[in-house]
């Protein structure tokens, strides 16, 4: 409803100006296409002072001089009827909207092509909207035909929304099966081509371009709706990620639940508050550490648990080794490119004594 109140507040500004230049036929037709759209007291008085005005007697012509009947006369009876029975749209019209009517995607109504520039798409725009805007183009079918232009320059002038168009493209079949207005015969045409919809209407999109830029009121709207979409698009991701978070949700709660059934290791290779009795492996001496009650509770072989601690022991210094070469290396990368030499002799000395205790526990 709101966006029948801003057409409908535009055609009254219109009417305004008609009225002030004297077009009063102009000025009424516009106020009563207000009225439907969105009635105020401002366009009832309005229309009210416009059928009251001077000239607006009947067809809204102006009445004819005194002692010219017989030159007007004839005349006044062909403009009534053609006014009966002639369009009042040109052929010219009429081909615009048909022509429109045919194209298959966004691309054919603009009469470009898909390497077609930004500028040259808009360009294209604002010359079949002069043709095709509803209050010049009263052809059947024009405010449909404008409404696929508009759709079709909002989109292919969007980045991100041309990137859209291009990537997943749409056929004819597409074309026929997106139609939602419910047109026959050549009206199938009359689609948002697959969904793709500008983000404004098609009046705002023409302010836009021959106005220099959005009302307020319409920039306010439009910031409204964007609001509106993107909190909608939040509120779905957000579902969205909450049903794909559940399985590992659930994965965790499960191993919370494990931890309750596991017991702790035998052994450490570090002492703590837990682990505070020192043993040494029968092979290669290895520290090691248990718990208090290790020698009661603790049923299996002892020579297995040490050949355990022994492997845990020789993997954590083959990692800690790794880790020093690669710093080491690092470092003397880093001196062979800026060329310094004494951050090469101090690479070179870097100490690995992990990989020196692991040499000396191979050797053993």
């Amino acid at each position: 409803m709101d966006g029948n109140k801003d057409e409908a507040q535009r055609c009254i500004d219109m009417a305004e100006q008609a009225y002030a230049e004297g077009r009063t036929e102009k000025a009424e037709k516009l106020l009563l296409k207000a009225e439907r759209l969105y009635p105020t007291e401002k366009a009832k008085q309005l229309l009210t002072k416009v059928k009251s005005a001077p000239g607006n007697a009947g067809n809204g012509k102006e009445r004819p001089a005194a002692g010219a009947d017989a030159d007007t006369g004839p005349r006044k009876r062909v403009n009534s009827d053609s006014r009966s029975h002639a369009p009042e749209y040109t052929n010219d019209q009429l081909e615009s909207v048909r022509k429109v009517k045919k194209c298959k995607d966004y691309y054919e109504v603009l009469g470009v092509t898909k390497a077609a520039t930004d500028s040259e798409i808009k360009k294209a725009y604002k010359k079949l909207a002069l043709q095709l805007h509803p209050d010049k183009n009263k052809a059947p079918g024009a405010v449909e035909a404008f409404k696929t232009l508009s759709n079709a320059a909002g989109v292919l002038t969007d980045v991100e929304k041309r990137k859209n168009y291009d990537l997943y493209g749409i056929n004819e079949s597409q074309s026929g099966h997106g139609n939602r207005g419910g047109h026959h015969g050549h009206g199938q045409h009359y689609n948002d081509y697959g969904g793709f919809q500008a983000d404004i209407s098609p009046e705002e999109l023409f302010n836009m371009f021959f106005n220099g830029g959005f009302s307020q009121q319409n920039v306010y709207m439009r910031q409204q709706r964007r609001r509106q979409h993107a909190r909608e698009e939040r509120d779905t991701n957000n579902s969205s990620a909450l049903i794909n978070l559940l399985p590992i949700l659930l994965l965790i709660g499960l191993s919370m639940m494990s931890s309750f059934f596991i017991s702790d290791p035998m052994y450490s290779l570090t002492p703590s508050h837990k682990y505070s009795v020192k043993r040494e492996t029968n092979g290669l001496k290895i520290p090691y550490y248990v718990k208090d009650n290790f020698y009661s509770e603790y049923q299996g072989s002892v020579a297995r648990l040490e050949e355990s601690v022994e492997e845990d022991f020789i993997n954590h210094l083959k990692h800690s080794c790794s880790r020093e070469r690669n710093y080491r290396d690092s470092m003397l990368a880093k001196a062979r490119t800026f060329g310094d030499r004494d951050l090469y002799r101090k690479a070179q000395n870097i100490n690995t004594p992990s990989c020196e205790n692991l040499q000396k526990y191979l050797i053993t």
